[in-house]
């Protein structure tokens, strides 16, 4: 062998007995709204991700109510004083892009979760349900078991949020024209106490009520409990809800609640944290990524368990 041959080939070798470089850590904040299973469940799928992935640290945030902005504005400020790389978050209300805006001038990546804020641009990418596509498949449910006529009551969640109006817009259009009367709306700020508060005034003013549609788990759990407290039978009344969370699967089971629509919450925070760590790496990802929905019934729910 040729001596220029010997040394390229020592070279070879020297290259490959060196070891890859393991990936660089990252440091992120994960921020959720507030304390409900579906949220516990974004936040537990964040820590496995972690676990599974050396590397990276996760510093975990999250508000105590669906409107609580100052709190989360509060999150987001306490992550970029301790130094994170990254921020995922589900926004409770587009007021706190302002929050956003400094830590992404800061150098921060934003993948946002569940929730979009629409026109702000500063996010990386947004891991979601499609909100509309899923109101639009408790529709196409309602249109199965009801008739032109029919009254219909509506839970909404916290109305001027995207996500859960789309929820509401999206189950007007699965009725696809069907002649049903909309007797009532009621912001419930998805919680249950509001559910029940809503729900009973519903009711109460229309006795031949053939239907409510809950845009969030914790008011369709609460107007189960308000049409059995109300002692109407199963059988006269058809509740939709969203989530599949928070109560709604005794509803189902006692035959209360009829249907839900269930989103995917680990799948969800598992591509938005990956998404995040993937881009703070400098690798492209998707600016929007679905995770999914699916309709939940008595008769197909030990499946979404």
């Amino acid at each position: 062998m040729k001596p220029q041959s010997l040394l390229g080939a020592l070279a070879l070798l020297a290259v490959a007995a060196v070891p890859a470089l393991a990936q660089e850590p990252v440091k992120l904040g994960f921020i959720t709204k507030f304390p409900v299973p579906f949220f516990a469940t974004m936040e537990n799928a964040a820590k496995d991700y972690a676990k599974r992935n050396p590397g990276v640290e996760i510093i975990y945030g999250q508000g105590t109510s669906a409107t609580d902005i100052e709190g989360q504005i509060a999150q987001i400020e306490s992550m970029v004083t301790r130094g994170v790389q990254g921020i995922a978050l589900t926004p409770v209300d587009p007021t706190v892009s302002t929050a956003l805006d400094k830590a992404v001038a800061a150098g921060i990546k934003v993948v946002l979760m569940d929730n979009n804020i629409p026109d702000w641009k500063g996010r990386t990418a947004l891991a979601t349900t499609n909100n509309f596509a899923a109101g639009k498949i408790a529709g196409e449910y309602l249109k199965t078991v009801l008739k032109a006529g029919d009254t219909l009551g509506i839970l909404e969640g916290v109305p001027g949020v995207p996500a859960l109006d789309d929820r509401v817009n999206g189950m007007l259009e699965g009725l696809n024209g069907l002649d049903v009367k909309i007797v009532g709306k009621g912001a419930t700020n998805c919680t249950e106490e509001l559910g029940i508060s809503v729900a009973e005034d519903l009711l109460t003013k229309n006795p031949d009520l053939k239907a409510i549609y809950a845009a969030c788990g914790p008011p369709a759990a609460g107007a189960a409990r308000a049409i059995k407290n109300a002692g109407t039978a199963n059988d006269k009344i058809v509740l939709v809800g969203f989530d599949f969370c928070c109560g709604e699967e005794e509803a189902l089971k006692s035959g209360v609640e009829d249907a839900s629509v269930a989103q995917f919450p680990t799948k969800m925070a598992e591509l938005g944290v990956d998404a995040l760590v993937k881009s703070i790496r400098g690798e492209k990802v998707e600016s929007l990524i679905d995770s999914g929905a699916a309709l939940v019934t008595p008769e197909n729910m030990a499946k979404f368990k």
